[in-house]
């Protein structure tokens, strides 16, 4: 009469009908207030009217006690609990509490009035892990109710392995899974849970990835190769990893298609690649890890470059192991099978070298660095000179004994000239210019003299004068 919503009237009577005992009564009440979600998928637990029957029922779960001796009563109440919990996976759900009248009325409003994710938050609640899990297939229920309803309440109860068990039981390829897994992955990926990620990934035998989050262990927090020495069993598992893949490829190879539609796919050539990459950083740790042992490492760097990272991170690791040796020679082959290894561009690693020994005032050993260069049987013909010119560029204070010796270890005389013209030594520049064939002679005695003018060196300019 008043016009007033009469649901809260009969969610009322309903509850009053459950808590006398009157399933049946309760239903007819509760049908008139309680309505379907209009998505079934949606991440919560529907209605509060439809938690609150629920929560009711699963408080009132009791089990039905035989009419004996108290005493016994409970010692069987015991024994019967324990059974249910010890039953095998296949028949989960077959103890006293899932013939329980309570129970089965639980299953009524949820498959009734219930979302997905309330459905299988139930059957996780009550240990029945195989029904959240059919009942996630059957409906086909998005990959978010799995990781909300099933995955997390598994690892946060330590029960990752019984839902791993699980998982194969139902589908021994996994293939069913493969949607829900890589969900699984990427929300631990999220939340930095890279151990349980691991594990999974293991399970999953997706080999490539399980790969990946071992470069993560071997590279993540080290702030030395010291440290890196002590994780170098991560490198081992890369390679077990990868050579696994490479083992399951060749068998499938035979077959019509690869089953593995959800594992990380790579090709036999790039996980080859990987391999030899994984062996060098292995060389590469255990040399530069013996460098700061012995303390012969100078560099100071913050950042710890791998073999794992992108190209300038690789020229890096180059740099690093050849500075880092007791002296040039010792750490070059290494450093050099890396600039071949990646293809990276050789002269701009020996120039940040040189520049570095510049800093660090070991002018006789860039001259040792050319030496290896020049010896290395790739280096293009004015690969040492624009190594010297580089340096030139950026540092004007050498001191003039070491400046000469270098200059002098240049190949080609007009970078020689170049060179002493960037130092500002017009003698000496203008010394070798005038050997050179008389046209190009002319040009670069000219341009000497141009530059004594402007500096007002005029003894150079004078004798400039007189030779033109």
């Amino acid at each position: 009469k008043s016009g007033l919503d009469p649901g809260g009237a009969w969610h009322a009577w309903g509850m009053a009908c459950l808590k006398a005992g009157n399933l049946t009564s309760a239903r007819e009440k509760f049908n008139r207030c309680l309505k379907p979600p209009m998505d079934l998928n949606q991440l919560n637990h529907g209605s509060r009217l439809v938690q609150d029957v629920i929560q009711y029922l699963e408080s009132t779960v009791k089990p039905v006690l035989i009419t004996d001796d108290d005493y016994f009563a409970t010692l069987r109440e015991l024994e019967a609990t324990l059974r249910t919990r010890s039953l095998s996976l296949e028949v989960m759900c077959e103890g006293k509490i899932q013939h329980n009248s309570y129970y089965q009325e639980c299953l009524f409003y949820l498959h009734s009035y219930g979302t997905n994710l309330a459905i299988i938050s139930f059957y996780m609640r009550h240990d029945c892990m195989r029904e959240a899990l059919l009942h996630l297939l059957n409906k086909e229920s998005p990959s978010e109710v799995f990781i909300e309803g099933i995955f997390i309440p598994s690892y946060e109860s330590g029960k990752l392995h019984m839902l791993e068990n699980l998982l194969e039981t139902i589908d021994p390829g996994l293939e069913s899974w493969g949607v829900y897994l890589i969900a699984a992955c990427k929300y631990l990926q999220r939340k930095n849970y890279y151990h349980i990620l691991y594990e999974l990934q293991q399970f999953m035998k997706d080999h490539v990835r399980a790969a990946m989050t071992c470069i993560r262990f071997f590279t993540h927090g080290a702030k030395s190769y010291t440290e890196l020495g002590g994780k170098q069993m991560w490198l081992l598992k890369i390679k077990d990893h990868l050579k696994v893949y490479l083992q399951e490829v060749s068998r499938s190879s035979g077959r019509k298609k690869m089953a593995f539609t959800f594992r990380k796919k790579m090709s036999a050539a790039d996980v080859s690649r990987h391999i030899n990459t994984v062996d060098l950083q292995m060389e590469v740790t255990k040399f530069l890890h013996q460098c700061e042992s012995s303390g012969a490492s100078q560099m100071t760097d913050s950042s710890l470059p791998t073999l794992f990272g992108n190209n300038n991170m690789k020229m890096d690791v180059a740099c690093k192991v050849i500075l880092e040796g007791k002296n040039i020679e010792e750490g070059f082959g290494i450093a050099f099978r890396v600039l071949q290894d990646f293809q990276l561009e050789a002269t701009e690693v020996y120039s940040r070298v040189a520049k570095q020994l510049v800093k660090q005032q070991k002018y006789s050993e860039i001259q040792q660095l050319l030496k290896c260069v020049n010896e290395s049987g790739v280096a293009a013909k004015n690969d040492g000179d624009n190594i010297i010119l580089n340096c030139l560029n950026e540092f004007k204070n050498i001191p003039a004994e070491d400046l000469d010796n270098l200059i002098q270890d240049m190949d080609s005389d007009e970078n020689k000239i170049q060179a002493y013209l960037l130092c500002n030594k017009l003698r000496s520049a203008y010394l070798v210019s005038v050997r050179q064939e008389r046209a190009r002679a002319v040009q670069l005695v000219q341009r000497v003299r141009q530059l004594a003018d402007s500096s007002g060196d005029h003894v150079v300019t004078a004798i400039c004068a007189q030779w033109l």
